[in-house]
């Protein structure tokens, strides 16, 4: 989710992403206040907009945020849930506090956006995938995961084999801290070794399917399998996670 898309198989240029940016930073400038107003001329500009941004939150340490939907999703930590299901024995809905009383682990790795930026050695905490799969049973013909979200127009997904990886993760801290609503708070996906796009933010869903589903960005020309250093964007860049 964090990264400028595509239409029909071709980048958004970097002027849309600074422009969108532009109007970002006046929320910070301005505070809460104008947040609706602020929403609203986004979404003004998403019905002239053939990207699919319709808001880029400034960032910090680095990051810059990325939203497709037309407003700042929410949840609060006692409302959010989880919810496992599709190809699975044991269809499963998790609670925050259930999710953190799962075996926890965490990964440090680099954190690097298809459009070029990068924060170093950026920790996030929280259960493997592979716990959580293992946990509802994963039937013989499921073969790969779709990930939805609470924005109602996010999705991604990954095959059985990527998401047993063991730099992939369902996370609800970062940094030692809560992951925050501009971050994709309370629970976001962590795929550590592809582009951060694949790390879903604001994370409700994970159905088992019998193929893979491409997800948002993919529907818009970019890569399915968004290897690191492998696949479309940075070509240059290293390699995160292996």
């Amino acid at each position: 989710m964090d990264k400028d898309g595509g239409l029909a198989g071709k980048p958004v240029g970097r002027r849309v992403v600074i422009g969108v940016s532009a109007l970002g930073a006046l929320g910070v400038a301005f505070g809460a206040r104008i947040e609706s107003a602020l929403n609203g001329v986004l979404g003004a500009i998403s019905a002239h907009d053939p990207t699919g941004i319709t808001s880029l939150l400034p960032g910090g340490g680095g990051f810059q945020f990325y939203n497709v939907a037309s407003f700042l999703p929410y949840r609060s930590d006692q409302d959010y849930r989880l919810t496992i299901d599709g190809l699975v024995d044991h269809p499963t809905t998790y609670t925050l506090a259930e999710l953190a009383a799962l075996p926890q682990t965490t990964l440090v790795r680099d954190v690097q956006c298809v459009t070029g930026w990068r924060v170093p050695n950026t920790e996030f905490g929280g259960v493997l995938l592979s716990e959580l799969l293992d946990r509802a049973g994963v039937k013989p013909e499921g073969k790969a995961l779709r990930f939805t979200c609470f924005d109602d127009v996010y999705s991604e997904s990954l095959t059985l084999a990527e998401a047993r990886r063991p730099d992939v993760m369902v996370a609800h801290q970062m940094d030692k801290v809560p992951v925050t609503r501009d971050h994709g708070g309370p629970v976001r996906l962590y795929v550590a070794p592809m582009y951060f796009y694949k790390s879903a933010k604001w994370l409700s869903g994970i159905t088992v399917t019998d193929r893979v589903m491409p997800g948002y960005w993919e529907q818009n020309g970019y890569d399915v399998e968004a290897w690191v250093g492998r696949s479309n964007g940075r070509t240059d860049a290293p390699i995160d996670g292996e």
